[in-house]
């Protein structure tokens, strides 16, 4: 086992358990995450937001969060469906979530927040009525938008491979939607994780990838 996968499965096992079941599901979501038509949405994509959720959990007080292993097991189980010409990825994807936490055993309050966590990430809308856990996991999958400009760049080079299936135009179309979304927006992410360099990178590099399209 690679050390990025042994990174996740250690994650895993603290978070939501050792034996046969939770082995099962966690070969099921790694194995999810290898289909060959992922290029961005993948396990690496995976580790990055567990890493950026443990990132963002550090730097807050013990006790602040409701319940941490929530938040891994939505960043493990967010994207474990990804078809990139369907709407409703997230909604499957807190389903099958649902259907393997039950198995698991895990709690119906608990679950309940899992799924709301992961069908959140169609949007990632942040507001003043949200809880701490989503804010952190909302955070997490967009960390990417922050990273340095190698980082961006090949963020966006996969996930226009993703999306192969449009043509330029259109992909230059719908692409500088979803930037001027963002742009938008008050903040990216929740002013109360105290990301504000996060922030101001994030507008910065999607300036930049707006300039590009809309030239």
């Amino acid at each position: 086992m690679a050390g990025g996968e042994l990174e996740l499965h250690v994650t895993w096992q603290q978070h939501v358990g050792t034996g046969r079941p939770a082995d099962g599901w966690y070969e099921s979501v790694v194995t999810r995450h290898r289909e060959a038509h992922r290029h961005y949405h993948d396990l690496r994509h995976v580790r990055w937001v567990v890493r950026h959720v443990r990132e963002i959990v550090a730097g807050r007080s013990v006790g602040e969060l409701d319940d941490v292993g929530a938040v891994v097991v939505a960043a493990f189980f967010h994207d474990i469906v990804y078809d990139p010409t369907a709407s409703d990825n997230e909604a499957v994807s807190a389903a099958l979530a649902g259907g393997a936490l039950r198995e698991l055993q895990w709690a119906g309050e608990r679950i309940d927040r899992v799924m709301a966590m992961i069908r959140g990430t169609a949007h990632h809308r942040v507001d003043d009525m949200m809880s701490i856990d989503t804010a952190v996991l909302y955070a997490a999958d967009l960390g990417v938008l922050a990273a340095d400009p190698a980082g961006y760049a090949g963020y966006e080079r996969n996930v226009r491979r993703e999306y192969g299936h449009v043509t330029d135009v259109e992909w230059a179309h719908g692409r500088a939607d979803v930037l001027r979304s963002f742009l938008d927006r008050p903040a990216i992410y929740a002013p109360i994780l105290g990301l504000a360099g996060w922030e101001q990178r994030a507008r910065g590099n999607l300036t930049a990838e707006l300039g590009t399209l809309v030239r």
